[in-house]
């Protein structure tokens, strides 16, 4: 009798009918969450905050950079390290030659995983804003200069 009320037991308090929650899904990819950008028309300062997975050399966002809405790389800032320590993170990049009413693209890189986060679109005159690009948009720049030529730390 006692085993069988101590099976009882075991078998209500080990019992859980929950669903478990499924595992936030890893970033893998470097994500815009902000854009500025500032200066005279046609030479514009661009301000990028980024967040990014990075890890140290072996993962780290390389690059942001403005493409035109037909896939053209307009401009491209490099960044020569990892920002391990230092999520989000913004910088600066210029001069960039669009003009205040053009809509441009703006989007990071990752070393090892390359594009795919979240993406800005707008214009200097109007600012920025969270928006989908399509999948493979632009995919051809990602091999045009300037590109790395390293990783500091």
């Amino acid at each position: 009798m006692f085993s069988l009320i101590f099976i009882f037991i075991i078998g209500v308090v080990g019992c859980d009918n929950t669903e478990p929650e499924p595992p936030e899904p890893e970033q893998i990819y470097a994500d815009i969450t902000a854009v500025s950008a500032s200066g005279p028309t046609g030479k514009y300062t661009f301000n990028v905050t980024i967040s990014s997975p990075d890890t140290g050399c072996d993962q780290y966002a390389d690059w942001w950079e403005v493409v035109d809405e037909g896939g053209g790389l307009i401009y491209r800032r490099i960044l020569a390290h990892s920002h391990v320590n230092e999520q989000p993170f913004t910088r600066q990049g210029g001069t960039v030659t669009v003009d205040e009413s053009e809509n441009v693209w703006i989007r990071a890189h990752m070393n090892n995983s390359g594009y795919g986060g979240v993406t800005f679109f707008g214009r200097a005159k109007d600012g920025f804003e969270p928006r989908e690009m399509a999948e493979g948009f632009a995919a051809d720049v990602e091999n045009e200069s300037p590109q790395p030529t390293g990783c500091a730390f």
